[in-house]
């Protein structure tokens, strides 16, 4: 026995060196950084195993495949899935055991510090409905030539390895054409990762509309006592806030001890210096969104139970969105840089509203002056294309996307998610999927335009 310890800590040994060699060339770290590396990897395979398979349906197999799009290493973790409770647990090689839980209508929360809270929120599932998309489920508009062109550019896709997982037009406010990969259905719940921020955006948009009189004094934050009182709600917005934030996707960075490794989100960036006049220069930041994240939370009650009605019966319930989950951290905070999951269909119900200058079914939901705010470039010194939360086609020297419309504005998150608005031709265009290569945005959506 004691020489198979031996031999079993010498194994572990040397995988150890080995990972410590490879690191800086094949998993793109420093060697100093491989103990908040094996951290963040645990933190990053349980949050996002327990949400592949609680919310959108994926086995092991491909949870772990997505994991290892973004390093090799991951496929050295051990996932253990608990369904009974619906928990799951990563380790590397036996070290920095880390779990994530799932809660229905919550999503899944790293169990990271004392979430006990989060146990006594209760949602209501939103009704279904049979009426015509989008108000119902209902889809009878498809029009065949649409529909092939988007079949011929999904399969076009995944055999070139860009693994497309659903594509959706919206024309003139009807679902024209959708199409999806084996396992993925019109109810499939998929990460939007940075298209959050733009959701976050509408939430301020929507608390606005329904509360013009919300509170927008200064400092935005009690714990902003310093020269940080000078940042607006718009210098967040706009990521022109001054702020200093890592958001290099790195072990031992910002963004990923807020996403795998914090209790509080919106705790990170609320104790940034301010290192930039605000308004002055863009900067992306997840960090900023999660404190617009917990700007709202704060003016919706404060506490998990009412932050969460708020997003239920403001913008879920209103729209129809059945198939979505927006996932908070363990403070009860949502996570609006990254956590969240929808179906194609409710995504484009989101690019939709925007669309329709935030009316829908007859009500104003944003506020129209709102939603043209949101469209116009910021006034920083370095790029302009950037508005509230949304990335602009125009505003700069050259187009994002020369092949699309100028007025064209979008939702864009991480492998490739997008949500394309374009007013000057009535459309939405809906691409999700886990591509580590970039994708053709402008010459495969200028094909599914009018």
């Amino acid at each position: 026995m004691k020489k198979f310890i031996l031999t079993l800590l010498a194994i572990i040994a040397g995988l150890l060196i080995l990972l410590s060699l490879l690191a800086p060339s094949l998993l793109g770290f420093s060697v100093t950084q491989l103990g908040n590396a094996v951290r963040v990897s645990t933190g990053m395979g349980a949050k996002l195993a327990c949400s592949g398979r609680y919310l959108s349906g994926f086995n092991h197999t491909r949870n772990l495949d997505d994991l290892a799009s973004y390093s090799p290493a991951y496929r050295l973790l051990d996932l253990v899935y608990d369904d009974e409770v619906k928990r799951v647990t990563a380790t590397l090689m036996g070290m920095a055991e880390t779990s994530a839980t799932y809660r229905p209508g919550l999503g899944c929360t790293l169990d990271i510090g004392d979430t006990s809270a989060l146990n006594a929120v209760t949602t209501t599932p939103i009704a279904d409905s049979s009426a015509a998309w989008p108000l119902g489920n209902s889809v009878a508009n498809i029009v065949p030539n649409q529909q092939q062109r988007l079949e011929e550019i999904l399969q076009k896709d995944n055999r070139a390895g860009l693994n497309s997982r659903a594509l959706l037009v919206v024309q003139d406010g009807k679902l024209v054409a959708e199409a999806y990969d084996e396992g993925i259905s019109p109810e499939t719940p998929l990460l939007g990762w940075s298209m959050g921020k733009s959701l976050t955006a509408m939430m301020i948009g929507r608390l606005q509309t329904i509360n013009p009189q919300v509170d927008m004094s200064q400092p935005l934050f009690p714990q902003w006592n310093d020269d940080r009182r000078n940042i607006s709600l718009e210098n967040l917005l706009q990521m022109s806030s001054g702020l200093e934030f890592d958001e290099t996707y790195a072990p031992g960075s910002d963004a990923t001890k807020m996403l795998f490794r914090a209790h509080s989100a919106s705790d990170i960036a609320l104790q940034s210096p301010l290192t930039k006049v605000p308004g002055e220069y863009f900067s992306y930041s997840s960090g900023t969104t999660n404190l617009l994240s917990r700007w709202i939370y704060d003016r919706v009650g404060a506490t998990p139970q009412t932050n969460v009605d708020f997003f239920y019966q403001q913008i879920l319930s209103p729209l129809g969105m059945r198939h979505t989950t927006f996932e908070v951290d363990g403070s009860g905070v949502f996570v609006g840089s990254s956590y969240i999951y929808a179906s194609a269909r409710d995504w484009a119900r989101l690019g939709l509203l925007m669309l329709q200058n935030g009316e829908w079914n007859g009500e104003q939901l944003l506020n129209p002056d709102w939603v043209t705010d949101t469209q116009k470039p910021n006034q920083s010194e370095n790029d302009p294309r950037y508005g509230y939360q949304f990335w602009l086609n125009s505003g700069g020297n050259e187009l994002r996307y020369p092949e699309l419309p100028e007025d064209s504005y979008f939702m864009l998150g991480n492998r490739e998610q997008i949500v394309m608005i374009s007013p000057s031709t009535n459309t939405v265009i809906v691409r999700l999927g886990w591509s580590k290569k970039t994708y053709p945005t402008g010459r495969n959506f200028a094909q599914l335009l009018p």
